[in-house]
């Protein structure tokens, strides 16, 4: 790709460094904000540098945070005695998104990955149980991804919670709804039969 202008090449280069984006989309985006208004590309720097400078991560849970706090973890209607462990900050967002939960959360931060070089002490596993252990939690949930690291991550979590008392449970996993059995993987077709529910 040639470029006329040095700054907009620069500029196409630091883009294409985000997730999911190659030159082409970069170069179409840079291109959409030069056609814009002066002030919009203001906004849009400022706001992401205000993300970047005055971002915070909750004391408590470590989701994203406008203060020490936040807004999940102070919230008064929320149900205090249960704690969905989560990977990442969008496993919260996904869960908010289906209105169905509503205790807190605690952002383990990763998962456990030998591979990667990432143990239990580089994740918020002993804050989890410090945790569980103050408030005396009556149920933690494991959210974490059925992948080898996600399930690895589970049992390290469930071995550490188990000298706290506190009730463990996972979430489902099984066929999606529209999905068609022939089309499921055999792990998790199995894991549908054995995590089975009543039809009643």
């Amino acid at each position: 790709m040639v470029f006329s202008s040095k700054l907009l090449e620069t500029a196409v280069n630091e883009v294409s460094r985000l997730p999911g984006i190659g030159r082409k989309s970069a170069l179409r985006m840079v291109l959409h904000l030069l056609r814009q208004p002066v002030s919009d590309t203001f906004n849009l720097t400022e706001a992401l540098t205000k993300l970047r400078n005055d971002i915070k991560y909750c004391r408590t849970c470590f989701n994203i945070s406008d203060d020490d706090k936040c807004s999940i973890c102070t919230s008064m209607r929320r149900d205090q005695g249960m704690i969905c462990a989560v990977e990442d900050l969008r496993d919260v967002m996904a869960i908010e998104k289906t209105s169905q939960y509503n205790g807190l959360y605690h952002v383990i931060g990763g998962l456990i990955s030998p591979i990667d070089g990432i143990g239990p002490s580089d994740l918020n596993v002993e804050s989890l149980i410090t945790r569980v252990r103050n408030t005396g939690a009556d149920e933690v949930i494991l959210a974490l991804s059925p992948t080898m690291e996600g399930d690895t991550t589970a049992l390290y979590i469930r071995k550490r919670l188990k000298e706290t008392g506190v009730k463990v449970t996972t979430i489902s996993r099984g066929i999606p709804i529209g999905g068609e059995l022939e089309y499921a993987d055999e792990i998790t077709l199995g894991r549908s039969i054995l995590t089975r529910i009543s039809a009643d």
